[in-house]
């Protein structure tokens, strides 16, 4: 039985355009990431570059791009944050049933862009839902690595196969699988996250 879901955030609850960042890095000569910016984008996800450096080394590889220019970029993959997923998320925390947590694979600037975006109003009513709210960023670790669901299982006392995780990357629902964590590889463009009841 089902006790905690752990969520994924882009293409979860916040719709992605995962192909944008090469359609704007296209301009400036560079239709997708070399093997060092991939490494760079990486190194930055688990926190251990700041926004000023990680932008001004991706500069190094693109010196036709402005950094205001990479910064819009870079966050061209953040799309919108449908209500009715925001709705249906604390209603699944008012019921009381799940603990709920999150866990992304992020980085400062996108979570500031989400933050503005959003609207701090919104933001906390997203924050508010979840017991705990783990950004790779924050806690230096990222998915598919499984020491980040241990981290996660451990951190709060929970049961693997009592633990379902959603999440729309394969690579990352298999992982969490390997330590016996329920998954629900969730396809974009064919199921929502307002359907996980019926993965329960």
């Amino acid at each position: 039985m089902i006790k905690n879901i752990v969520f994924d955030f882009g293409d979860i609850f916040l719709n992605l355009d995962k192909p944008a960042v090469y359609r704007h890095l296209e301009v400036f000569g560079h239709p997708e990431l070399s093997p060092e910016m991939d490494t760079l984008a990486k190194t930055y996800e688990v926190g251990k570059l700041s926004s000023s450096d990680f932008l001004g080394k991706l500069q190094h590889h693109i010196p036709n791009a402005s950094i205001s220019e990479l910064t819009v970029a870079w966050n061209s993959i953040l799309l919108d944050f449908p209500e009715s997923r925001l709705t249906f998320l604390e209603q699944l925390k008012a019921e009381g049933t799940y603990r709920l947590f999150l866990l992304s694979n992020t980085n400062e600037l996108h979570i500031q862009h989400v933050k503005k975006t959003m609207g701090t109003k919104r933001w906390n009513r997203f924050e508010a839902c979840f017991e705990q709210f783990y950004l790779s960023h924050e806690i230096q670790m990222r998915k598919p690595n499984t020491e980040i669901f241990e981290f996660v299982l451990n951190e709060n006392g929970l049961v693997a196969d009592k633990t379902l995780f959603i999440d729309d990357t394969q690579e990352n629902t298999d992982a969490a699988a390997s330590i016996g964590i329920r998954t629900w590889h969730l396809i974009v463009g064919s199921e929502d996250v307002t359907d996980v009841k019926t993965k329960l």
